[in-house]
């Protein structure tokens, strides 16, 4: 049997470790001792779970999306991240991360986030939690995401702009680490994806992986069996993706479609297609698949969607990939625009435009009449009006 679960020194295949700076080593050191014998303590569980159902609102539903399942001829089903408080997936992982910093005796937090929903879902545990909290956050994703800005400020977080760069989430997460390294003893960094130094990438997607066990028993009571045919996610970073497919990893009735951002198209010189663009190397403590130029300075990303524009990816998915375990598609700006006002018609559901990316995957599969989809909707899409309006299809208008 495959195991595509991280191995004993961090690694996803060739994929992942924890290169990082002499200062951060015990930090870091601390936390892989610490992580599992704390996710896996009852009280962390008990109080992990009660939160999840009483502050988030879990389990999120599986909707049975049947005028989007008319139009690509198969089923269709939709996990609702979007209904969770503070409207995305992030939540999950925030809560698990925060429970987990204070069991660590942590009194700080700080965070990097892209489209906001990171910062956003951080501040919110903070709040609840009396945690000092801040958000680094790229200045052009301040000003793209000026809400969740407002947001993060009045739940009593810092929000500081980063400048460096192309100022978006690298940059921002350049600036967390830099932070971290100033206040290694009191300070829990809470990374918003599967990247990063082991063992981020497995805790994240392990806290994620709440969506996969809900789909199980979700999918059981709707259609009899516990696996799908198909499972979709969005891929930046890649938690929601991670969350998804967790519980499904070795089971090869399943196929996985991660969606990433091709930006203006893979070939364009604007794009964040990383996986399509990528080659191995290092960002942010992880050995991965990474957009870089010939002397591996990284290739600076874009894509229309904040959540997406990172030039590398969680390793878990850039061994997903290289192995063939799942296949990716880039899924443009302008793909995702009209998939974002396909599902709003037909289903009456605004998504992120994060989540639009994995919805414009649907068009580039050949579905029989008998699969079963599970398509994950991991965020919704107010944060993103202004940016679905300037690009309205003129389908839609």
């Amino acid at each position: 049997m495959n195991n595509y679960q991280v191995n004993k020194n961090g690694y996803y295949g060739e994929f992942g470790g924890a290169y990082i700076p002499e200062i951060l080593y015990r930090c870091v050191e601390e936390l892989r001792e610490s992580y599992l014998n704390i996710l896996e303590s009852d009280d962390f569980k008990k109080e992990f779970s009660l939160l999840l159902r009483d502050y988030v609102g879990r389990p999120s539903p599986l909707y049975l999306a049947k005028r989007l399942s008319e139009k690509y001829k198969c089923t269709i089903y939709l996990k609702r991240e979007d209904l969770n408080h503070t409207g995305a997936h992030k939540i999950n992982n925030a809560i698990g991360q925060v429970l987990l910093a204070r069991r660590m005796g942590k009194k700080r937090i700080i965070a990097e986030t892209g489209a906001g929903q990171h910062g956003v879902a951080t501040a919110t545990v903070c709040a609840l939690m009396n945690m000092e909290c801040v958000v680094y956050m790229g200045k052009t994703d301040v000003e793209r995401q000026h809400v969740n800005v407002e947001r993060m400020k009045m739940l009593g977080a810092t929000v500081r702009p980063v400048t460096s760069g192309n100022m978006t989430l690298k940059d921002a997460t350049n600036e967390a680490i830099r932070d971290w390294c100033c206040h290694p003893a009191d300070t829990h960094y809470v990374i918003g994806s599967t990247v990063g130094p082991h063992p981020y990438p497995d805790m994240v997607a392990r806290l994620q992986s709440v969506i996969s066990e809900e789909i199980k028993k979700q999918l059981l009571e709707h259609e009899g069996r516990d696996y799908p045919d198909y499972l979709i996610a969005c891929i930046g970073g890649g938690s929601n993706a991670a969350g998804t497919i967790f519980h499904y990893l070795d089971d090869d009735r399943v196929k996985i479609i991660l969606a990433e951002a091709g930006g203006k198209g893979i070939n364009s010189g604007m794009s964040a297609a990383t996986i399509h663009l990528g080659r191995v190397g290092i960002i942010h403590g992880s050995r991965t698949l990474l957009m870089q130029n010939e002397d591996g300075q990284i290739i600076e990303p874009y894509s229309i969607s904040a959540g997406l524009d990172y030039p590398g990816v969680g390793p878990l998915h850039s061994n997903l990939a290289s192995s063939h375990r799942a296949t990716v598609f880039a899924i443009n700006d302008d793909e995702a625009i009209r998939a974002g006002y396909e599902l709003t018609r037909l289903e009456g559901i605004i998504p992120a435009l994060e989540s639009a990316h994995a919805l414009g995957a649907l068009e580039k599969i050949k579905f029989r009449p008998s699969d079963i989809v599970v398509l994950t909707v991991s965020g919704r899409g107010d944060k993103d009006i202004e940016t679905y309006l300037a690009n309205q299809p003129d389908a839609y208008k």
